[in-house]
């Protein structure tokens, strides 16, 4: 479809709100966008850029599953998939992304300043596409703070593929691609092996062409709508922070390595993509991911695994609740070790049965009210390393307490025991109450 003609066809159906009142940058969109979660919504004036800006596109994993043309609860499947039969995308030497070529100039594109404390102009929403002599191209997420109108400061998290690349190479050649529909989103999002190019997991999703950069030897998403090319380099240092992420808390300030833009291409009548920092569609990507690789963990342990939510409540990413066909009185146990295999940064994980609706807050925890008993139910695991973003975990180690929660029913149910939800009958109340 592409993300021209999904803007189009919410747009037609009045899933989008059109703001034509000039906006700021600094604060104002970002507030707006906010407090009009889930709601697309384009901006249409930019007081400091000619562009325009949209932003919660896909807040849900409802509206990733209508871009791809599935239902939502068809994710997991389609993207485990499309991560197995991977699929090289088609070449183009005329790419809508390069379309125009500016002056580097940072300060004239809308890069977001998001709330009162962030450390400056934040690129959040970019894929970051890069490549290894040996293990050729990677696709990821970093954002990245400006302090120039030529260079920003990238957070590099260690242990990721960007930062060994960058690591056997000191400095990297980067392409920053804005404005990508979600199956390249989703993808860039997505825990591989290193050495797997994840553009090829996103053209299994959905088929795209792609061009080769202007001035650095990688391939792109050739429509995408802005493309800031230049170097990454190890070894020269900028403060990047403060900076909201994923927990809506605010994180640390470090020296990461400097971003040096040197081209700057965008599509004709370009549309900046803002991805909100702690808001539902940062949640959506960065959680949904993490969600078929432990599904395939725990099904490899011989549970059968029915549905997987690394949800909201959680952050989308220190939560899982799995859900089993649960056979053996040890499934769940097995589930757990599984899913904390599957997602190594989570640090809590709920097993509950069949019966259960992963999506409802409300009937998780009732589940965890009527079928878990702490002294039997309950596995901690020593501190091991988690999450990065997680401020509770020990500084500078991010080490954690991992724990695991079975709130299975017993196979044999005891005397007197009831774990079963009573229902209720169901009535057509538009025959008894008049209109």
């Amino acid at each position: 479809m592409g993300l021209r003609d999904y803007i189009k066809k919410i747009s037609d159906e009045g899933k989008l709100i059109k703001i034509e009142e000039k906006t700021s940058k600094k604060l104002e969109i970002s507030g707006i966008l906010k407090s009009m979660e889930p709601t697309p919504v384009l901006f249409e004036k930019i007081i400091e850029s000619e562009f325009k800006v949209i932003g919660n596109l896909f807040c849900s994993k409802d509206s990733i599953g209508n871009y791809l043309g599935i239902n939502s609860n068809e994710l997991i499947s389609t993207m485990a998939n499309a991560i197995e039969n991977r699929k090289d995308p088609e070449m183009t030497k005329d790419p809508p992304c390069q379309d125009v070529e500016s002056n580097v100039n940072l300060d004239l594109l809308p890069i977001l300043y998001h709330c009162d404390k962030d450390g400056g102009n934040y690129i959040s929403s970019a894929v970051a596409i890069t490549r290894d002599p040996e293990y050729g191209q990677n696709m990821d997420f970093h954002r990245a703070m400006q302090y120039e109108n030529n260079e920003m400061s990238i957070r590099v998290v260690k242990g990721r593929h960007f930062h060994k690349f960058l690591e056997r190479n000191d400095e990297l050649e980067v392409a920053f691609c804005i404005g990508n529909p979600p199956n390249i989103l989703v993808a860039a999002a997505t825990s591989v092996d290193i050495g797997i190019d994840e553009l090829c997991i996103a053209n299994a999703l959905e088929e795209f062409k792609v061009a080769k950069a202007k001035s650095v030897d990688l391939y792109i998403p050739a429509e995408c709508e802005f493309v800031l090319e230049g170097k990454v380099y190890l070894n020269e240092r900028h403060e990047e922070g403060p900076f909201v992420d994923l927990t809506e808390t605010y994180d640390i300030v470090r020296n990461e390595p400097v971003f040096e833009i040197k081209r700057m291409t965008h599509r004709k009548n370009a549309i900046w993509q803002a991805l909100l920092p702690g808001g539902l569609e940062h949640k959506v990507l960065m959680g949904m991911p993490r969600e078929p690789t432990i599904f395939k963990n725990v099904n490899e342990v011989g549970v059968k695994c029915l549905d997987v939510n690394v949800n909201p409540g959680g952050c989308s990413w220190l939560h899982a609740i799995v859900k089993i066909d649960k056979k053996n009185e040890d499934d769940a146990k097995k589930s757990i070790k599984a899913a904390l295999r599957g997602h190594k940064s989570c640090k809590h994980v709920f097993i509950v049965d069949k019966d259960i609706d992963i999506y409802d807050p409300l009937n998780v925890e009732w589940a965890m009210a009527t079928r878990f008993q702490g002294d039997v139910d309950l596995l901690i695991k020593d501190k091991e390393p988690g999450s990065s973003l997680d401020p509770s975990a020990e500084p500078g180690s991010k080490l954690t307490t991992k724990m695991g929660f079975d709130m299975t029913k017993p196979l044999k149910i005891l005397k007197g025991k009831n774990f079963e939800k009573a229902g209720f009958p169901k009535i057509d109340i538009s025959k008894k109450i008049p209109r």
